[in-house]
Formats: structure tokens, sequence, C-alpha cells
């Protein structure tokens, strides 16, 4: 049991943990408190839109005419930006099971499937996330907005003290609904392992790895490579990469004469000073020893 959070105190926590927040429009003081209780407080709710659209906070804001808003207190949209839509009670909820209620009170371990009977007013005891995604199996979840909807469930868990059991899916509250269109049990354990550090630790970057260059940015990047002219600080790249090609062409350049002279050889002796002279360069540039067999081979074939 715990009080909700102020509005202040919901955006310096949901900061803290990383949230990008927008506050859209008067989500202050924007509720459904004269149509009942707003806590006390259990856990957070999961939801997804079920839709995909550049309207989407104002919807998540306004609502329906069979359902006002705020539907949800925040809107994760695909951009990983969270709309702040509401603060206090919102219509995102509805009735749920007493088994699900109790499941997230408890903090059990097992979510078990809701029963039929719906007696709870999630609304009273819950904050309600709406992940926009079409929710149809099909549409990803970005990774940097996943990472931002696990980030907002940690905050509220990281406020209130409760653990990542606190935190359930729409899916595991009813057998009305089938969202997050994602494993509730994933979830949980992700918030858990944020709950586990700090509010500023952040894996190690989790999207960057995924995030595909334009082409301008490979222009930009071939240019500034291009353009650049070193430091002169020892160790600097752009002198290492001159000194290498600079061994580079030496090499190449000794190569082709040791090449060279292994083409003039006629089908004399070889004197002992010949053999030395031949045994060091190769000594030198071990990768020559097969041509050189080979070449040998062929003239003693002939």
């Amino acid at each position: 049991m715990a009080v909700p959070m102020t509005a202040d105190q919901l955006v310096k926590t949901l900061a803290a943990e990383g949230v990008r927040l927008v506050e859209h429009r008067s989500w202050r003081t924007h509720n459904r408190d004269h149509k009942g209780a707003w806590g006390p407080v259990h856990g957070v709710y999961i939801h997804h839109t079920a839709g995909v659209s550049q309207h989407m906070p104002d919807i998540c804001y306004d609502g329906y005419d069979s359902l006002p808003g705020p539907v949800c207190h925040g809107m994760l949209a695909k951009s990983a930006k969270l709309y702040l839509v509401g603060h206090g009670r919102a219509n995102h909820a509805g009735g749920i099971a007493r088994n699900a209620y109790d499941a997230a009170v408890n903090e059990a371990p097992v979510h078990p499937r809701p029963e039929s009977d719906e007696p709870i007013d999630g609304n009273v005891h819950f904050y309600g996330l709406e992940i926009e995604n079409k929710g149809d199996g099909t549409d990803p979840f970005p990774a940097d907005q996943y990472d931002q909807a696990v980030r907002w469930a940690s905050a509220h868990c990281r406020f209130h003290g409760w653990t990542a059991d606190s935190v359930i899916g729409h899916k595991e509250a009813t057998r009305r609904k089938t969202d997050p269109a994602f494993s509730m049990t994933k979830f949980r354990a992700d918030v858990a392992e944020r709950l586990a550090h700090p509010a500023s630790w952040s894996p190690s970057n989790p999207t960057e790895d995924d995030m595909a260059l334009t082409p301008d940015d490979l222009k930009r990047i071939a240019h500034a490579v291009q353009s650049y002219t070193g430091t002169g600080k020892p160790h600097d790249i752009y002198w290492y990469q001159l000194d290498t090609n600079t061994l580079a062409r030496q090499a190449r350049d000794e190569t082709r004469a040791l090449t060279a002279r292994f083409d003039r050889l006629e089908r004399q002796p070889l004197t002992d000073d010949q053999i030395a002279s031949i045994a060091a360069a190769v000594a030198k540039h071990p990768g020559l020893a097969d041509t050189i067999a080979d070449k040998l081979a062929a003239r003693l074939a002939g």
C-alpha cells in the first residue's frame, strides 16, 4: 500500500531513471478523480495501444466517447519518448481479477491466469503505461522503446520500494485483454535487473550496435578520415597509419626487387655467398618462401 506520487515527484523520479519525458498539455491536472478514488497504489500496468499514430499522445490524453481520457498515465511512443498525459485516476485498467490483484500486491513470483470474475477496480490502484504498438504480434517493439518501458516501470518500483513482481501486464489481470504483445516474464526480469543497479545505470548501449548508418553518415565519416591530418602527438592514429604505409611500401619494393633477382637467376651453381644472401633476404620476408620455392621448382622442372 502506497500513496501515489505527486506530479513533481513523478517527473523527478522518471528523469532520474533516464526516461525521456515530454510533459503533454495539462497532464498535471488531467485525471478522472471526480469519478472515483485514486490510491493507495500497489503496482504498475503495462498496455499496448493497438494502433500507431502521430496523434497517439492526444488520443491517450483525450480518450474516446466511450472511454474518456486520460486512458493511461504515460504514453510511450515508437520514438522512445514518454508523453505524460495524466496524473491521478486514469481509465486504463478497468476491472481486474482478485487473484491477479493479490499476486501484484503480494509481489508473488508467479502471476496466475486471471479468474473470470473482476471485482477489483484497477484504476484505483495501478499506474498505467501505454506502449505505442499495433499489438498484432508482428509489429516490433524497437529496442530503445522497450528499454524506456523498463525504465518507466523501474522508476515507479524504485520510488515505492516495490519489486519487479509489482509489474503486471493487462493480459495478466483480465481474460478480456491480450496486451502487451511481449513476454511479461522477461519484462519483469529486465525490471529486476535495473532495480539491482542505481537509477542512473544503463545497459551497455542496447541499441547502438543496431543503429544503421545513413549514406550521409558514411559520406561524413569518409570525408573526416580523408581530411584528418593528425595531432602530431605520440600514438596518433594518423601518424601511425603513415608509418605503417611507409613500411608497407618499403616491404613491397624489397619484395619486387628480390623477385626480380630470382627471375634473372641462370641455371648455374650458387656460391655460398649467394645462398647466404638469399637466406638473409627470405628471413626478412618469410612470405617469399613459397614464391621462391615455386620458381626454383619450375626452373628445375624445365
